[in-house]
């Protein structure tokens, strides 16, 4: 007989120990008297104490409780609230099957009654009952769905212990379920004197002690399982990490949502940029391409790892783009279409490497442009597919030589001849044929970053409008795109329009109210399906508040999260998430400076212990 086997025994009179409202106390010396120890010994109480309205197991306070009485109708999810409520409980359901042909026998007797009454109440000239006809017609109608085996009766038992440390918290536990239960018509109350018993019930022993129970039929009753916790599990999609509600797993597919965008925000050190590159390496294996803007150069050994380019956007690197490439046109589109959209897009350019333009100055930075590709015979009537388009030298000869355009040639000189030369003055000459790509602009100048994150933007844009792809554009410190207006506003119609070319935008961003104060920052929020709340900062807290309606609860779990941890939201669901890898998976995507010199010197190690390979 184990020493657990104490605290629910009785005595030889047949009484409870327990039940006089003192304790017993597992001493131990006692189990040591009694040579014996089983998992019933270990994971029991130091102490029990039952008293009529509670249970003290140990420093825990235990109540538990039973639903006497439901409403005429249960809709879908109405226990969904409890389930979902963050308190520490426990729910037991006992389902107890009754033979049809008994029930049918006692309907037969019930719906004669009913029926006497209501021929007696027209007998006697009284006005008719409403409570009558509709406990007729229920009566009737669930006794034709017996009759056919629609429905079956069960005897059911419904019993939900709360814990807490002290008799305040559970007291506001107990008023706080009952409040949400009785906002339904669903109305419980406590085992009074039967607190041992309703314990036992709640216990995963499958005893129903407290046999407190009413009779439901199937439709009722299935809308009691507890299966109805917030979850983002599909059959498709990659994992986003662990539901922190019912720790079941968040795996969703952004490719299946009326847009493919999300938007993460967090503060620095909160993991934004370890939970993007999680997601773009499980994303790699479900065949889609991925292209990385990354202003901090916190993916290269992701791109190394993985087989993919990495190419180092600067003033000295020897990749290049050249803003003045042409596209070739789409289906359906037109040579003059794609040129009139490419000029459009080097005024931005330009208005953005100038510093501002007036409207003069935009008209004679939009005819020397037109200027330039003429005279490389790139016109609205020609087929340029295989011609050689011009470089930012071509077109500052072209701007010096118009009327008015001398100003504006010479500052623009710093990006051909000055400082910045070299930066976009050369033909493109890199590939973006890998799934995966990163283009690093670290070390760029801070002042010429925008230029570059729109430059790279527009050149990616010509490739995924080229060939209909699978395709995630992932740009990481987006709030340096939304100190521009034309940097910020081709960033939301990318946002926009991404869809039709089956592309998804993940931005993501630290400093929260640089991204808000852009006039863009908003509609490209509510372009984006998916949005990722990472640990927050208290000054920016307010602000998201209001942008994501959070509740005073999520707001103070940003506030509170570990690094990891947050809340991530799918259309019109929200959990709060844990994102979780894998060690290989960590060991690829790591941002921690301490692990990532210490993978370089076991690379180094193990490079030089590997022994010289010699031809024969």
């Amino acid at each position: 007989m184990s020493i657990l086997s104490k605290l629910f025994s009785k005595n030889k009179e047949g009484s409870n120990p327990l039940s006089n409202g003192g304790g017993i106390n597992i001493l131990p010396h006692e189990i040591y008297e009694a040579n014996t120890l089983d998992l019933k010994d270990i994971i029991a109480p130091s102490a029990l104490k039952v008293s009529p309205k509670e249970l003290n197991l140990g420093e825990k306070i235990v109540r538990s409780f039973f639903v006497i009485s439901y409403p005429r109708f249960l809709g879908e999810s109405w226990f969904a609230p409890i389930i979902n409520l963050d308190r520490v409980f426990d729910v037991s359901i006992f389902i107890h099957p009754i033979e049809t042909s008994r029930v049918l026998k006692q309907f037969q007797k019930k719906v004669a009654e009913v029926q006497s009454q209501i021929s007696t109440r027209e007998d006697k000239g009284l006005v008719r009952d409403p409570m009558l006809d509709v406990a007729y017609q229920d009566l009737e109608n669930l006794r034709d769905s017996l009759q056919q085996a629609q429905e079956r009766i069960f005897d059911v038992g419904l019993y939900i212990s709360i814990y807490a440390d002290n008799d305040t918290e559970l007291d506001k536990v107990e008023s706080e379920i009952k409040s949400i239960l009785e906002s339904k018509l669903v109305y419980v109350k406590p085992a009074l004197f039967q607190q041992e018993q309703g314990y036992k019930s709640i216990l995963p022993l499958g005893n129903d002690e407290l046999a407190v129970n009413s009779k439901l039929n199937s439709s009722p009753l299935s809308s009691l399982f507890p299966f109805i916790s917030f979850d983002l599990t599909s059959d498709k999609g990659i994992l986003y990490g662990i539901n922190r509600h019912n720790s079941s797993l968040i795996l969703f597919d952004r490719f299946s949502l009326e847009n493919y965008n999300s938007i993460t925000f967090a503060k620095s050190g909160a993991g934004k940029s370890y939970a993007t590159k999680l997601e773009i390496l499980r994303t790699l294996m479900f065949d889609a391409d991925v292209m990385v803007i990354d202003p901090e150069d916190e993916y290269k050994y992701m791109a190394e790892a993985v087989g993919g380019r990495h190419f180092a956007i600067s003033l000295n690197s020897d990749h290049h783009i050249n803003p003045f490439d042409i596209p070739p046109p789409t289906e359906g589109e037109s040579w003059a279409n794609v040129l009139r959209s490419n000029i459009i897009n080097l005024v931005g350019l330009f208005r953005l490497m100038m510093g501002g333009l007036t409207s003069e100055e935009d008209a004679i930075i939009d005819r020397a442009i037109t200027e330039t590709y003429a005279l490389k015979d790139i016109t609205a009537d020609s087929d340029f597919k295989n011609i050689e388009p011009p470089i930012l030298s071509d077109f500052e000869l072209v701007l010096s030589g118009l009327e008015g355009g001398e100003s504006l040639a010479q500052r623009l000189s710093k990006y051909t001849k000055g400082t910045w030369a070299g930066f976009i003055n050369r033909p493109t000459n890199i590939d973006i044929s890998k799934r995966f790509v990163v283009f690093s602009i670290r070390d760029m100048e801070d002042e010429l970053k925008p230029i570059a994150m729109y430059i790279i933007t527009h050149y990616i844009w010509s490739a995924v409008r080229k060939e209909l792809k699978k395709r995630l554009l992932v740009i990481d410190e987006a709030w340096w795109m939304m100190k521009s207006e034309d940097t910020a506003s081709f960033l939301l119609n990318v946002a926009k329009r991404g869809r039709k070319y089956y592309l998804g935008l993940a931005t993501i961003t630290q400093d929260v109210d640089d991204f808000l104060k852009s006039p863009y920052g908003t509609p490209i929020i509510t372009n984006s399906s998916i949005q990722v709340l990472l640990k927050q900062s208290p000054t920016a807290i307010d602000r998201l508040q209001q942008i994501f309606n959070l509740t005073d609860e999520e707001k103070y779990l940003l506030l509170e999260s570990d690094v990891g941890e947050g809340i991530f939201f799918a259309g019109l669901k929200h959990v709060a998430i844990k994102i979780i890898a894998s060690y290989t998976e960590d060991q690829i995507i790591t941002s921690d400076p301490s692990q990532i010199l210490a993978i370089q010197k076991a690379r180094e190690g193990l490079e030089l212990s590997s022994p010289a390979q010699t031809g024969s």
